[in-house]
């Protein structure tokens, strides 16, 4: 039997909170009256097969698709909102891929996406040094040595990093991650899933993911989508001991992900 979440800490812990969310593409419900709490402080993973809803879940939260319901943070209502009115809010997402600026290094990325914050003015004006939240951020994503690099020439993993970085110094307290380890190494799987440790305790962090190991170990919270419905909730031996589970989805991906 899979738990529920728990409600929404009474004592103001930050929370993303989901309701009735239904995206109709001409008829077809790509997620079809979704509830889900999701609460600062824990790595919370979305899972389920090819089309359950999952990424288009996260378009709407974020403005790149129109949905019908709520979705709320801080008091705001996130669905009708402009995308840029959205990150400002302090909600971010980032892509299956990576979507970072090639030509220019990774400091200039950062201090870029930095200036979602900063008057038409203070981006005019010429810089002096490398700004506190920037070096900040490099630091916590571990790039601070390749900050003169240009994004282009990063590895895979460094460029998720990178994006995330670019979310950090956005001051995203919510942080919607599309498949970040996907094409990773085994290395940066695991340095990714600690980097999402040390910055998760003050963030609300969802993740969408199909690399099971990945999920087994690193989620505190998993939410199995199906057909554009929340299928249930809990923890990983909650969803893994879920019969509906194990037929829509880890009967499928099961025996691969206990050999990865």
């Amino acid at each position: 039997m899979s738990r529920k979440i728990a409600p929404p800490d009474p004592r103001g812990m930050d929370y993303l909170e989901i309701r009735g969310l239904t995206v109709d593409f001409d008829g077809f419900k790509a997620v079809d009256g979704v509830d889900v709490t999701l609460l600062q402080g824990q790595l919370h993973f979305l899972i389920g097969p090819n089309g359950a809803g999952k990424t288009t879940l996260v378009d709407a939260v974020t403005g790149l698709v129109s949905g019908s319901g709520h979705a709320t943070y801080r008091g705001h209502q996130l669905l009708g909102m402009k995308s840029h009115q959205i990150v400002r809010a302090g909600v971010g997402r980032t892509f299956q891929t990576a979507t970072v600026f090639e030509e220019l290094t990774v400091l200039q990325n950062l201090d870029i996406a930095g200036g979602v914050h900063r008057s038409a003015w203070g981006m005019l004006r010429a810089r002096r040094g490398v700004p506190d939240y920037v070096a900040s951020a490099l630091e916590t994503i571990g790039l601070t040595d390749l900050a003169d690099r240009p994004a282009g020439v990063l590895a895979h993993g460094q460029k998720q990093w990178l994006e995330i970085g670019m979310l950090l110094v956005q001051d995203s307290k919510v942080m919607l991650l599309d498949e970040p380890v996907a094409g990773m190494s085994a290395e940066e799987r695991a340095e990714t899933g600690e980097l999402l440790r040390r910055i998760g305790t003050e963030r609300t962090i969802v993740v969408i993911e199909h690399d099971m190991e990945f999920v087994r170990q690193y989620a505190d919270i998993v939410t199995v989508m199906h057909a554009g419905k929340v299928l249930t909730e809990g923890s990983v031996a909650d969803i893994q001991a879920d019969p509906r589970v194990q037929e829509v989805y880890l009967g499928r991906t099961a025996e691969g992900a206990e050999h990865a």
